[in-house]
């Protein structure tokens, strides 16, 4: 019996102190760790929607009972993070583009977008960091490059805007915005859209500040 008291009374002893080198060495390594780089800002620009459309899910070829034909469909879709690389569940991605002819459903674009064309979507990010939107490949317009704009929301708290480019595109060296940036910014912001079939697949991992 005693011997069995001093097995234990020694494991009370011994387990503490391995918790206690245990988590200094764990929080030196996440200190450690490399953080990511933040994601580059951008402009809002002026074709923000006035206000949140009816259907603003992450499917932007359907607009209610409508059904968007024109243009290349395909997916942009990415993770959510913040510096340290731990995904920021429950977070909102919105992303806002033009049609096909280059028009917004913007009153200062004049109400020309296509209805069928949702134009605005957002979506909640999942535990993992995931997003995606289906949406038509970004064509460009009088003055920019093909483009879709990007915000983060978490709450009531904007933590980010910004916009993505394609790269290869031919009027990104005369685009204003584009040309703004420097070239490790540029490489962040401007991505592959890689053909698959009919369809097209971007991926752009997102990274927060804060």
């Amino acid at each position: 019996m005693q011997d069995g008291r001093r097995r234990l009374a020694a494991s009370l002893v011994v387990f503490p102190a391995l918790w206690l080198t245990r988590v200094p060495a764990a929080r030196a390594q996440a200190a450690s760790a490399p953080r990511l780089r933040p994601t580059p800002a951008q402009t809002e620009g002026p074709f923000y929607p006035v206000q949140i459309p009816p259907d603003h899910d992450n499917d932007l070829l359907r607009n209610g009972s409508l059904r968007y034909a024109a243009g290349t469909p395909g997916w942009i879709e990415g993770t959510l993070s913040n510096a340290e690389g731990r995904p920021l569940a429950g977070a909102e991605v919105e992303i806002w583009q033009c049609d096909e002819t280059g028009h917004y459903h913007h009153p200062g674009d004049g109400g020309r977008a296509d209805p069928a064309f949702q134009g605005f979507g957002r979506t909640r990010v999942g535990a993992d960091g995931q997003w995606r939107f289906r949406t038509i490949r970004p064509v460009p317009y009088s003055g920019r490059t093909p483009h879709i704009h990007l915000k983060v929301r978490n709450g009531n708290r904007e933590l980010l805007t910004t916009q993505i480019y394609v790269a290869g595109a031919p009027g990104n060296a005369r685009d204003f915005l584009w040309r703004s940036l420097s070239a490790e910014d540029r490489a962040a912001l401007t991505l592959a859209f890689d053909s698959t079939g009919d369809s097209w697949r971007a991926r752009f991992p997102v990274v927060v500040a804060g």
